[in-house]
């Protein structure tokens, strides 16, 4: 089955809590706060793959979640980090958030992007030691990990996009120079989703895709044509294979001018492509004919790179001369991508993408505090420990986020919800 659109769920690892922990050996009275930090979370990375073809194992598992970090412990002990969850996904892939913001675009094979990255570990109390407070009774939890739903859609790698109407022998074609076997048959869309085949010539060899029959309206969503005319965009030239045969369901430049507006109505990028003209079945009584007017009708067309030439995709005829002429035109106009060298991406997460400065707005029954860094400091602190609650406040003064409130109208017994936690506001006085 081939799956080119998905939405899935990641979901990063929590980082592991510190540890509160004082060091007590026979001789050592006061050895001191010995509390380790917790390991960080994982991450959720996604990676171009070559030997991925299809989006189809994300129809079957939508959440993917990253191990979380280990907790600390005493004698200085650091939580393990938590193993950052590689996804393969196929070169070509476009990631997108939730607004159908395009985040990054998978085209260079070993690419990644880190879409979810797992949160912090905790401090352990030895990281608190001061030598005003030789004994902090506080450790930090460990933060928790990102998570967001993601949008992922293929648009497949190929040198070579066989173009057509319905029953323009486009399946035909890819079995007679590769090794593909799509279905064939004498009725329309009996290709339903892209097929691929590598094609050898010579020293050289190229990928070509044969996308499923377009008809009038399919960049408007008739047919198949308008979910996969976006497999067009990658392609290094464009193939318009034209049923030159005496009676055609299309007029030979009728058919011509269809998929050209189709083309030009779904992308202006695909009106510029370089592109061939081929005309199918000129093995047949009178094709001669028809293959000459095509050739007349794009003369002047600057965008065909190779003469018009003719071909019989059933019998074989024309076939060695075309595929010396694709050959030639692909290695001509296909991108050079550097497959050895890696890439990596980092995104910042959705809900900090426009301000990480810190908020506050009157939401419901509570005035809303929002910010990357209190949020942080909310999750990282245990309040059921006094001292890491004398901490959280004496921070939360520095910040200004007290002014900020009484700016916005707070009065003493009004909510204050900031991240998962709400509070009572009291004035700093009492």
């Amino acid at each position: 089955m081939f799956v080119d659109e998905v939405s899935i769920e990641v979901a990063a690892g929590k980082g592991g809590n510190g540890a509160l922990s004082f060091r007590r050996e026979k001789y050592e009275p006061y050895g001191g706060p010995d509390g380790g930090n917790g390991g960080d979370g994982g991450s959720i990375v996604l990676v171009a793959d070559n030997s991925v073809s299809t989006l189809l194992d994300f129809r079957y598992r939508k959440i993917w979640k990253a191990p979380p970090g280990k907790h600390a412990e005493g004698g200085n002990r650091h939580g393990k980090k938590g193993e950052d969850l590689h996804i393969p996904v196929p070169v070509g892939t476009v990631v997108k958030d939730e607004q159908g913001r395009v985040l990054t675009d998978l085209i260079h094979p070993g690419q990644k992007i880190t879409l979810a990255r797992g949160g912090k570990g905790g401090r352990g109390n030895r990281s608190f030691a001061t030598s005003r407070n030789r004994t902090p009774r506080m450790a930090e939890k460990g933060e928790p990990g990102e998570s967001k739903r993601i949008f992922l859609e293929l648009k497949l790698m190929a040198d070579v996009g066989i173009v057509g109407l319905p029953n323009a022998g486009k399946s035909t074609l890819l079995s007679r120079i590769s090794a593909a076997r799509p279905k064939i048959a004498d009725y329309q869309f009996t290709t339903l989703s892209p097929q691929l085949g590598v094609v050898k010539y010579g020293d050289d060899s190229f990928v070509v895709a044969d996308l499923p029959g377009i008809i009038e309206g399919a960049s408007q969503g008739s047919g198949l044509g308008f979910r996969f005319l976006k497999h067009c965009e990658r392609t290094s030239i464009l193939l318009l294979l034209i049923d030159i045969s005496p009676w055609p369901e299309e007029d030979p430049l009728t058919a011509l001018k269809k998929l050209e507006q189709e083309l030009a109505n779904f992308s202006e990028a695909l009106t510029f492509k370089p592109r061939m003209i081929v005309g199918n079945k000129i093995d047949l009584e009178g094709a001669s004919d028809a293959l000459n007017n095509l050739q007349e009708a794009v003369s002047h067309d600057e965008r065909v790179v190779a003469p018009v030439i003719g071909i019989s995709a059933a019998t074989g005829d024309g076939l060695d001369k075309f595929l010396e002429q694709v050959s030639t035109q692909v290695t001509k106009y296909r991108e050079k991508i550097p497959t050895s060298q890696l890439y990596e991406e980092t995104i910042e997460p959705t809900s900090y993408l426009d301000e990480e400065a810190t908020t506050v707005f009157w939401e419901g029954d509570a005035y809303v505090v929002e910010g990357k860094s209190v949020e942080s400091l909310v999750a990282r602190t245990d309040f059921n420990n006094p001292e890491a609650v004398q901490r959280f406040w004496k921070i939360t003064r520095k910040m200004g986020i007290n002014e900020m409130l009484l700016e916005q109208g707070v009065k003493p017994g009004d909510t204050v919800r900031i991240g998962q936690m709400e509070f009572t506001y009291q004035p700093e006085d009492e």
